[in-house]
């Protein structure tokens, strides 16, 4: 394969079908985060297939281990599989099988019956699907760079996100009108059957052809990146060899530019906030602010809805004033929303003043993302976005530790949300001092 330069492919296919294209896939992939991993079939697991359960470690610890496997897998191979797409030049190749290997595993949860003896075959498909998708989402962070300029990857990286956000609203509410609604041996409109768990089992098959349909358009619209020489020798070592070329090229980083370092950690510490805030956002609805459980679901759409259109608006500040900026206002909006739901009570203020916090979380994950394609070398996209991905791995125990620790110690849910506040301030402590990247001339042409 003949090599070429490796800024030649920046913003090589970012017209507005490419862009449109690789932005169905964040669409598509929620049919994997939304309503397989977190709002159905991992439920499913812990609430039916291992309720009765013999022993005395319960479903939802095995479904904890299991996703943990899961994580490590992640954490150790995320930078050099990265690392390895790029030099081989095979970032769409690696999306396709990857996203291939998750809708398999998905496909395969059909057949784990509501009976505990499946719950092993439905723990080692989740855990496998899960390494896969986190996996996906190196080469396609890394094709941003591809579909963007340096004058538009706010825009796009705040599309993306937006995308995924409004899929997984679509889909969640396909799912429970259609197969989820409703008491009774059926369910839905559709009227699907509960025994065995086949109205959820459709689901998640479902949700397989959803992944694989909104997956596509960006395997056909987006070229496969060329070969580049960006990173020497990557291309030919084996797998313990890509660790040495791996260590080779963060000692490197660590001497050219510590603050791509610094931004690292600095993000995988505000990204456990983030992800905090959605994780604990529904059970202190209803233990601390009166929620009645069914106006939980309808605040989580709200929630959605708000962050999915916050991260296409600030996507345009990001271009203008730099995603470093975004991101502080965005955590300072988070400290000061999260401050007042410490004071206030009842259904109504926690409305106001939880969606109010939600409008930061969008623009902060988006812009973290195109944080990254601006600092990375091109033609090195896939290995930081696994250094990304790894670092974020490495601290995702930070934010449930703290909650954890300020309910215990204070015995009150609410003083849960201080614990919250804490990793976002530390993630903002850390960020102030990273150098912004490089101002880049906007061009004339837009999306």
């Amino acid at each position: 394969m003949t090599e070429v330069n490796a800024s030649d492919t920046v913003g090589e296919a970012a017209g507005r079908g490419q862009v449109l294209a690789w932005g169905l896939w964040d669409w598509g992939s929620s049919a994997f985060q939304a309503v397989t991993l977190t709002f159905v079939f991992s439920v499913y697991l812990t609430d039916k297939v291992g309720d009765d359960l013999p022993g005395s470690i319960s479903a939802s610890a095995w479904l904890g281990w299991a996703l943990a496997g899961a994580g490590l897998v992640v954490a150790v191979t995320a930078p050099v599989c990265g690392q390895y797409f790029d030099a081989v030049g095979s970032r769409k190749r690696a999306l396709a099988t990857l996203t291939a290997l998750t809708v398999g595993a998905m496909s395969l949860m059909f057949f784990v019956h509501d009976d505990y003896h499946d719950l092993w075959l439905g723990l080692a498909l989740l855990a496998f699907a899960a390494a896969t998708f986190e996996l996906a989402g190196v080469p396609y962070n890394a094709m941003m760079r591809q579909v963007s300029t340096p004058a538009t990857v706010g825009r796009v990286s705040g599309f993306g996100w937006a995308m995924g956000y409004f899929g997984g609203i679509v889909l969640l509410l396909i799912c429970y009108v259609g197969f989820l609604a409703g008491d009774g041996d059926t369910r839905g409109l559709l009227g699907m059957p509960t025994d065995q768990g086949l109205n959820i089992r459709l689901v998640i098959v479902l949700a397989a052809v959803w992944f694989t349909v909104f997956a596509l358009p960006v395997l056909f619209a987006v070229p496969e990146m060329p070969r580049t020489g960006a990173d020497p020798g990557a291309a030919k070592v084996g797998f313990l060899g890509s660790y040495r070329v791996l260590a080779r090229d963060v000692r490197e980083l660590w001497g050219q530019d510590r603050h791509t370092v610094y931004f690292l950690l600095a993000s995988a510490v505000f990204r456990d906030g983030l992800a905090g805030v959605f994780t604990f956002g529904g059970v202190l609805a209803v233990t601390v602010y009166g929620f009645a459980d069914a106006d939980v679901l309808l605040f989580g759409i709200a929630a959605n809805v708000v962050a999915g259109a916050a991260a296409i608006v600030a996507g345009r500040f990001d271009d203008r004033i730099g995603p470093k900026r975004v991101i502080v206002a965005s955590l300072v909006g988070m400290l000061i929303c999260g401050s007042v739901l410490l004071a206030v009570s009842g259904p109504t203020m926690f409305w106001i003043f939880g969606l109010a916090l939600t409008v930061f979380v969008g623009p902060a994950q988006a812009s973290a993302r195109s944080f990254v394609a601006r600092l990375a070398p091109p033609g090195r996209e896939g290995q930081l976005f696994g250094l990304y991905t790894t670092t974020g791995r490495a601290v995702s125990f930070l934010a449930p530790a703290l909650f954890g620790v300020f309910v215990a110690v204070f015995h009150s849910d609410r003083a849960g949300i201080a614990g919250l506040l804490v990793v976002l301030a530390l993630g903002l402590l850390v960020l102030l001092p990273v150098r912004s990247p490089g101002k880049v001339a906007l061009e004339k042409e837009s999306l």
